[in-house]
């Protein structure tokens, strides 16, 4: 319990929400959630923590906003469908969180920000700058711009990467992803009945990387692969990672007031 007693002292968070936990199994926005979730992480931040949201959806939102009845195929489609669906989503959050008396700014990132020294400094001025002034800042990879997510073949894998990056940009003290899926186990507990749910983990191993298999859900592109490459982002910048499911979003307040709920990646100190 020592680990998760630390998590009471996180003041910086990042909080990473996938698809699944914004959209139902049929496609469409759950907007029950979305509040719920505005409402937590208002109330977190009243509470006087610093809190960075990164955010998955747009291409999910796009789809029921414009009533398709599928996800379109090809690259120019796709990121067509991204840039209404990034526009919708900011609307919600918007409306969410000022109904909570927030403000909110986008921050749209593209790989090169990791890469370019320069502009990485400039987006973490304007992290600090968004914090400071008790700004709530959301942030999405430029789906319009960027293929890489879109394909599914690089780093930012629906963004759980992603948000270990912006962990490490805003020097976060935690980071938590929402999924679908309790927390890291170690083999698919929608195979096995006898997955046993792993509660903290030191280090990832290639063992853990060969439980991970590649297990994800139908909507969002994040498997569980995908989160493991996030916890090494982040736990070897020194942020503490948990996995935790998104279905109830007042799960947050359990995690940062130190109860053990989900798997605890424990970050490089």
């Amino acid at each position: 319990m020592g680990f998760r007693n630390n998590l009471r002292d996180a003041n910086r968070i990042v909080v990473k929400v996938g698809t699944s936990t914004l959209t139902y199994e049929n496609g469409n926005i759950n907007l029950n959630r979305i509040e719920k979730l505005t409402r937590v992480l208002s109330d977190m931040v009243n509470s006087g923590k610093e809190v960075v949201l990164v955010t998955s959806g747009a291409i999910g939102v796009g789809v029921s906003k414009l009533k398709l009845r599928e996800k379109p195929q090809s690259i120019r489609e796709k990121q067509a469908v991204a840039s209404v669906g990034q526009c919708e989503l900011m609307h919600i959050y918007s409306k969410f969180f000022g109904e909570y008396s927030h403000v909110v700014g986008q921050v749209l990132l593209t790989r090169d920000v990791v890469e370019d020294d320069h502009i990485r400094e400039n987006v973490c001025n304007t992290f600090e700058t968004l914090l400071e002034n008790k700004i709530i800042p959301i942030v999405n990879e430029n789906d319009t711009v960027s293929i890489d997510e879109i394909e599914n073949i690089v780093r930012f894998g629906d963004n759980d990467n992603l948000s270990a990056i912006v962990s490490s940009l805003v020097n976060a003290d935690l980071l938590i992803i929402l999924s679908d899926i309790d927390g890291f186990y170690d083999s698919d507990p929608r195979d096995n009945v006898n997955a046993k749910l792993l509660r903290e983990i030191e280090k990832v191993t290639p063992e853990l990387e060969e439980c991970a298999g590649g297990a994800g859900s139908n909507l969002g592109t994040g498997g569980m692969i995908t989160k493991l490459t996030a916890a090494k982002t982040a736990t070897k910048a020194g942020v503490d990672m948990v996995l935790a499911n998104g279905s109830n979003p007042s799960i947050l307040l359990d995690i940062i007031s130190g109860e053990e709920i989900g798997t605890l990646f424990i970050g490089k100190k």
